[in-house]
C-alpha cells in the first residue's frame, strides 16, 4: 500500500477522505471481534450475511497515517481472530482502493488514482475474487474491466462497480454509506439505520474476553478459540505470538498504528491461549 502522506480533506472537485469496512459475517458474531480495535465504531447489517464497520471518528488524521494504511490494519486485525473475510474500502482525493484480508493469508487489495486510471496488480483481483468464491466467469469479466483504462471513470465510479459486483455475493449497503462520500455523512447515514448498534473498547482485556466469551455459540471457531484448551488452540496460540512480535515491532518503528494493533492483537490472542494452556485444570 502506499506510504504518501495522509489527507484529511477534499480540494475542490475531489473526493472526501472515508472508509468503511465490510465483514462477511452477521452483526452478532462480528461485534465482540470489533471491541478490540480499541475504536469506536458503528456497526449495522450489510445484507444477507454481511456487516457494515463505520469508523467514529477519523483515526488516519489523529494518527498521521494514510487511510489505506490505517485500514489495512484494522481488515488484518479482523480477520485474524474470525473466521470470516474481512474488506476494506477506503478514499482520499488522490486515490481509492480496496484491501481484503482472511484468516493469516496476506492481505489483497488495488488502487485506482482519483481519475480512475488502476494503478494496481492485475492478479490481485483473480487474487480477490477466488477468497470470497465470487462466480469464475461473470464476477471475474467485471473485476477485470475494473483494471483496464476507461476514460471519464472516476475512482468513485470504480469503487461503485466493485460494490456491484459484491451485490450478487449478497452486499446490500445501507441508503447513504457509498464511497466517495465523507466520513462524516457515512457516519450519519450509519447512525439513521433503524438496525445500528455502537461497539467500543470495554475498557480492559478481562471484559473484552467476557465479550468473546458470550458470542462463543455464534462463532465457527469453538476448537481453535483460546480457551477450548485443544491441540488446534495451543498450535494458533503459539502461531499468533510468533507472527504478532515483529508486526508490532513494525508497527512501532513505523508509527503504523493500523498494523501495530493487528500486531498487539495477535499477541494477545496468542497470550491469552498460552496462559490459559498453562492454568487450566488437566483431566
Amino acid at each position: 500500500m502506499s506510504s504518501a502522506s495522509p489527507r484529511t480533506g477534499p480540494p475542490s472537485g475531489g473526493l472526501a477522505t472515508g472508509a468503511f469496512l465490510l465483514c462477511r459475517a452477521d452483526p452478532d458474531p462480528v461485534a465482540p471481534v470489533a471491541h478490540l480495535l480499541r475504536r469506536p465504531m458503528l456497526l449495522t447489517p450489510a445484507g444477507e450475511e454481511w456487516s457494515l464497520l463505520v469508523p467514529e471518528g477519523e483515526p488516519w488524521t489523529e494518527d498521521g497515517e494514510p487511510v489505506d494504511r490505517v485500514l489495512t490494519g484494522w481488515a488484518g486485525a479482523l480477520a485474524v481472530g474470525a473466521p470470516w473475510p474481512v474488506l476494506a474500502l477506503w478514499w482520499d482525493e488522490d486515490r481509492a482502493g480496496f484491501t481484503l484480508a482472511s484468516g493469516f493469508r496476506r492481505p489483497v487489495g488495488y488502487i485506482w488514482l482519483g481519475n480512475g486510471t488502476p494503478a494496481g496488480e492485475d492478479e490481485a483481483m483473480h487474487t480477490f475474487a477466488t477468497r470470497l468464491g465470487l462466480d469464475p466467469v461473470r464476477d471475474m469479466e467485471s473485476l477485470e474491466a475494473l483494471t483496464r483504462p476507461e476514460p471519464g471513470t472516476d475512482a468513485r465510479a470504480r469503487l461503485g462497480g466493485l460494490l456491484a459486483v459484491l451485490t450478487r455475493a449478497g452486499v446490500a449497503l445501507p441508503a447513504g454509506l457509498v464511497p466517495g462520500e465523507s466520513a462524516g455523512r457515512l457516519r450519519e447515514s450509519a447512525r439513521a439505520e433503524p438496525g445500528v448498534r455502537p461497539v467500543e473498547w470495554p475498557g480492559g482485556w478481562r471484559e473484552t474476553v467476557r465479550a468473546e466469551l458470550d458470542a462463543v455459540d455464534v462463532s465457527r471457531l469453538g476448537p481453535w478459540l483460546p480457551w477450548a484448551g485443544t491441540p488446534k488452540a495451543r498450535a494458533l496460540a503459539l502461531t499468533q505470538v510468533a507472527a504478532g512480535l515483529p508486526l508490532a515491532l513494525w508497527g512501532l518503528r513505523h508509527r503504523s498504528g493500523g498494523w501495530l494493533t493487528a500486531g498487539a492483537l495477535l499477541l494477545a490472542h496468542g497470550a491469552l491461549g498460552l496462559a490459559y494452556d498453562v492454568t487450566r485444570p488437566r483431566d
